[in-house]
């Protein structure tokens, strides 16, 4: 928790809350489900939610911003973003059941009014949103592909609408089919924690 204050110092008494209780939440649910790697839980607020939070450095959501986190696993990007941003919606989607019924469980937990779920594959998925979140779950190429009709042509944020990504390793192949539209960022300018060195933060205006 020293980890979000330290980036986050600005949180409110409820956002503190929420993010505190995420440690007991889960460990009790990983127990059940498998959704972090046993031997990573304890590292679950640098490698998980601070690594969720690196969207907030590139973007503050306005109200009313829509977002859809694809390939949510246990909640993560989306949990941790809509603790930061109570006005903005999110739109939890995975196609494995158990890990939509722990991110419904913690949202229900820490009172969460601005989150949906569903259990479905991407293409499934029929509303249209402002950005398009996700961590790690294919190429880029085939992301983009799956997602392009759900980004919305309603303009709510500085930044045009599309698709952010936390990713890691060689990104350069990944996004050359997009040329000088994918801006990549290192989050090793953003925070300063060694496990961020290796991490990259790709930004897609769609």
């Amino acid at each position: 928790m020293q980890l979000i204050n330290k980036y986050f110092p600005s949180l409110s008494d409820v956002q503190k809350q929420q993010f505190a209780a995420l440690d007991a939440l889960y460990r009790d649910w990983n127990s059940k489900i498998n959704v972090i790697s046993r031997k990573d839980i304890d590292n679950l607020y640098e490698h998980h939610i601070l690594h969720s939070l690196a969207i907030a450095e590139l973007i503050r959501f306005k109200p009313g911003t829509n977002i859809m986190d694809l390939g949510t696993g246990g909640g993560f990007p989306g949990i941790p973003l809509a603790i930061m941003f109570p006005e903005a919606t999110f739109h939890l989607v995975d196609s494995i059941g158990k890990k939509i019924r722990v991110c419904e469980e913690i949202k229900k937990a820490i009172g969460l009014q601005n989150v949906t779920t569903q259990w479905c594959r991407a293409e499934e998925v029929q509303q249209q949103f402002h950005f398009v979140v996700s961590r790690a779950v294919m190429p880029l190429p085939d992301l983009v592909k799956i997602i392009r009709k759900s980004i919305s042509k309603e303009k709510l944020n500085a930044l045009p609408n599309g698709l952010i990504c936390l990713k890691g390793g060689e990104l350069e192949q990944e996004a050359k089919p997009f040329g000088k539209a994918a801006q990549i960022t290192s989050l090793s300018e953003y925070f300063e924690e060694p496990f961020f060195e290796t991490k990259k933060l790709v930004y897609l205006p769609l």
